[in-house]
């Protein structure tokens, strides 16, 4: 909850910015299995209203509302989180598939934070949104190849913060130099993004 928490206190911070926010759901490869598309048990998966904010399940049983309550992150950011549980799950064949508790089956959820995500969700499918994926993996994961196997740097050299922050800091530099160089020498100057990506 700590982790859903940190990212709906991200969603909430760009919500009050000009910056349009491109993260990726931490359940967005996981989403497109076959193993989460087939599984009725995920809240995802469950026919939503939002008028009666209630959940069907596999079953046909309804997930109501019970209350509403309060969770704080570490850095004091309060979100609203709702608490669901089934009317009845006494003799549903789905019940072993669906929760381990003997009771009914419970859930919960922020649904601030579940409408942020499904808006995150449609700006990286859209065709800015891949453009800007595709660019940040070739950008950030490819730089780490760069200064790992071209640069040879494998190691820091020293132990404490702040000479380990000089130290990699000093290699980004050069990093980004001969970056800078690169495009220059390919006229690539006015170009941030790489646009032929897109298929």
């Amino acid at each position: 909850m700590a982790h859903i928490l940190g990212i709906e206190e991200i969603y909430t911070y760009f919500e009050k910015k000009t910056t349009q926010c491109y993260i990726k759901p931490q359940n967005y490869e996981r989403s497109k299995t076959k193993k989460f598309k087939s599984n009725m048990a995920l809240r995802e998966n469950m026919f939503y209203d939002k008028i009666l904010d209630e959940y069907t399940c596999q079953g046909s049983k309804k997930l109501r509302a019970v209350y509403e309550g309060k969770r704080k992150s570490k850095s004091d950011f309060e979100s609203i989180v709702t608490y669901y549980e089934c009317e009845d799950c006494t003799g549903c064949p789905h019940k072993k598939s669906c929760t381990r508790a003997k009771g009914n089956r419970k859930m919960q959820g922020s649904k601030r934070f579940i409408e942020q995500r499904q808006q995150s969700l449609e700006r990286i499918i859209s065709p800015m949104g891949i453009l800007l994926r595709s660019n940040r993996f070739i950008q950030s994961e490819g730089a780490f190849g760069v200064v790992k196997q071209d640069y040879g740097f494998q190691r820091f050299l020293h132990w404490d913060n702040k000479n380990v922050f000089t130290e990699i800091l000093i290699v980004s530099m050069g990093y980004n130099i001969n970056k800078y160089h690169n495009k220059i020498q390919q006229n690539r100057t006015r170009s941030q993004l790489h646009g032929k990506l897109i298929a």
